[in-house]
């Protein structure tokens, strides 16, 4: 006869994997048909012609790019990030700041600019973005960021494109 303890501790087990396997198992923050309900859509084949690889790993395929890398981490001009794939205006330059991760950062997005959805790709819960008019993968957002949002966007470069203020 198994002993109550037993059974608690089993219970405790499970629940405490469930987040590794659902790693394993989710399905990607977007589907394939979820994508294809975006305004602006392109097939694979010009989604690859249109986007460098970078990009395209990032925007089409939630890859991450490596830290640092980015040179968006270093502009400070006034300005409109937009989203790599579709042009969308997604974030002002006024809310970007350093956040020391090695991305780009920004505590709050254009408005309609990006949708979210939630991510398990390390095991537990993330909050992923996505460009609101094409679907693709930016970054995620976290709650630990400045005023007044205390939201950080910690956004994929690769998945950008700036487009500076006019004088």
């Amino acid at each position: 006869m198994t002993s109550r303890r037993t059974l608690i501790t089993a219970a405790l087990a499970g629940a405490a994997a469930l987040p590794f396997i659902r790693s394993f198992t989710a399905t990607p923050a977007l589907a394939a048909d979820e994508k294809a309900s975006f305004a602006y859509t392109l097939s694979e084949a010009e989604w690859q012609k249109k986007l460098s690889p970078a990009a395209y790993q990032v925007l089409r395929h939630e890859a991450t790019e490596r830290p640092y890398t980015s040179p968006l981490n270093d502009e400070k001009r006034a300005g409109t990030y937009t989203c790599a794939g579709c042009g969308q205006n997604l974030f002002a330059s006024a809310t970007k700041f350093e956040s020391g991760t090695g991305w780009p950062s920004f505590y709050a997005p254009l408005k309609g600019a990006i949708g979210t959805s939630t991510d398990y790709k390390l095991g537990f819960p993330r909050t992923e973005v996505h460009c609101a008019r094409c679907g693709g993968h930016l970054g995620h957002v976290f709650n630990d960021g400045p005023r007044p949002t205390g939201l950080r966007y910690c956004m994929n470069g690769a998945a950008l494109a700036f487009t500076p203020a006019k004088a």
